[in-house]
């Protein structure tokens, strides 16, 4: 029973590493000869530092770069305290997306998983039993394939899976260049350009003034530095271009994230505009959700219906995120009639409630998915805290035993509960039971002050981890 994953992007390298965990023998393909040397993205968030914390892997993604506890999210006079965060990392993680591919590789690579640079998908065919895909010309049968290859995607091209939303109107150009005299221009915010130190270089983010006959047109240095110069109002000497491209306001998503034995994650399900810095964050919350669901299906060992909740719940945690990063590219525009609609914002989020909430959501921290059994307690849907917890043999945390990518059920009061870990929770004393699905959200949960029956635990049993008859 095989997986193949088009794309070795963020999602595409995680979602491997998942279905690799469980079990499940999984090749990864991209048109690519070799990872890409320019890099986007910048930033993990506390999501997904709490998802990697959970498969182990931490450490190595906190070594390659510096945490920040704040963040923006329209007004840079005004930036979030992240530590008002219900998360054990509260805070942004910088590091390079090129690095975290790295490294997501390097844990594949221990897992057994190599993948194929310079392999395109060309074509495929699905039938009731599996696919036909077409690699680099030569047919290769799998179970199901999975399109990780970015927001021009041939898989979701060829499932012919549409891709609504709102077009550009607004573009923005960025340029990885050198500074000819480094004191000519500091970093941070000069009006509408955005300069941000990189080892060696600098990056220099600035508003395309008018939308480009060709969108497609590669970006010159001599265009850019007339643009920068104009947006300054003063000339800086730019040298050493190593990168430079265009991006836009396009926010889209597909109507179908599951399409028979066709699936589609991160930039291939979803585009939006850049605020936030978010892109990398959700194609790893895509894949971590999407990852034992795919592996138990595969496996037959899933209920009925559980690969289709991927769609469910990530479809529209991306509309959510679309809206979010529109909100931003709307409040950063050089338009002054938003100049009160900024500053009526920016009073707001000086409120702490409206910090931790804007922060909660923008970071994905508060995404929070139907359990489909009955229960109001805060933690039901979301993912459960990573509680310190005491057993017979040793001390440890929810974390800690979600590394295998495996359900947990403790066990913390005198109630008993079959297959569970048995374990103390000093922290919260009041806790019975806590189901825990291999993504780390919380399926089922029981307190002294509010007991749940039996049957509740056995249904979200059967909705997550049942076998189909």
């Amino acid at each position: 029973m095989t997986v193949m994953v088009a794309g070795a992007g963020p999602a595409g390298l995680m979602l491997a590493g998942e279905l690799a965990l469980a079990g499940v023998a999984v090749t990864v393909v991209d048109r690519l000869p070799q990872r890409s040397p320019y890099c986007r993205g910048f930033t993990l968030n506390a999501r997904s530092l709490e998802l990697l914390d959970r498969r182990g892997i931490l450490d190595r993604f906190l070594a390659a770069g510096p945490t920040v506890p704040y963040s923006m999210f329209a007004d840079p006079r005004r930036p979030l305290d992240l530590t008002a965060m219900d998360t054990d990392h509260p805070y942004v993680l910088g590091i390079a997306q090129t690095t975290v591919e790295q490294l997501l590789e390097e844990r594949l690579a221990e897992l057994g998983v190599v993948v194929r640079w310079g392999h395109e998908v060309n074509d495929f065919t699905q039938a009731d039993d599996g696919v036909t895909v077409r690699v680099n010309g030569e047919p290769e049968r799998v179970d199901y394939l999975v399109g990780c290859d970015g927001s021009r995607s041939t898989v979701r091209k060829l499932a012919e899976i549409g891709f609504p939303g709102t077009e550009a109107t607004r573009f923005g150009l960025l340029a990885d260049v050198a500074l000819a005299d480094p004191g000519e221009l500091s970093f941070g915010m000069h009006g509408s350009v955005f300069v941000i130190p990189r080892p060696g270089y600098v990056r220099i983010v600035l508003e395309e003034p008018a939308p480009p006959g060709d969108r497609d047109q590669p970006v010159g240095l001599d265009y850019f530095q007339q643009v920068l110069r104009e947006a300054l109002g003063r000339r800086v000497e730019l040298r050493e271009p190593r990168w430079l491209t265009r991006f836009s306001d396009a926010a889209r998503q597909a109507e179908r994230y599951v399409a028979g034995r066709v699936i589609l994650a991160g930039d291939a399900a979803h585009i939006h505009p850049p605020a936030g810095a978010v892109g990398v964050n959700v194609a790893l919350a895509d894949a971590v959700n999407l990852g034992w669901k795919l592996a138990a299906t595969v496996l037959g060992r899933a209920p009925d219906g559980l690969l289709d909740s991927y769609h469910e719940e990530r479809h529209p945690a991306g509309a959510q995120v679309l809206r979010t990063t529109r909100a931003q590219a709307t409040l950063g525009r050089k338009d002054p009639d938003l100049d009160p609609l900024r500053d009526l914002f920016g009073e707001l989020t000086d409120l702490a409630p409206v910090n931790k909430h804007i922060a909660e959501l923008m970071t994905g921290i508060s995404t929070r998915y139907d359990p489909k059994i009955p229960g109001d307690h805060p933690w039901l849907g979301r993912l459960t805290p990573n509680l310190k917890l005491t057993t017979d043999q040793e001390q440890t945390c929810v974390a800690e035993l979600l590394h295998p990518a495996r359900p947990v059920l403790l066990e913390l009061g005198d109630r008993a509960l079959p297959g569970g870990v048995r374990a103390h929770c000093p922290e919260h004393p009041d806790l019975e039971g806590v189901l825990i699905r291999p993504d780390g959200h919380t399926a089922w949960i029981s307190t002294t002050t509010d007991p749940q029956p039996e049957d509740t635990l056995h249904a979200a049993m059967a909705t997550w981890f049942s076998p189909r008859r």
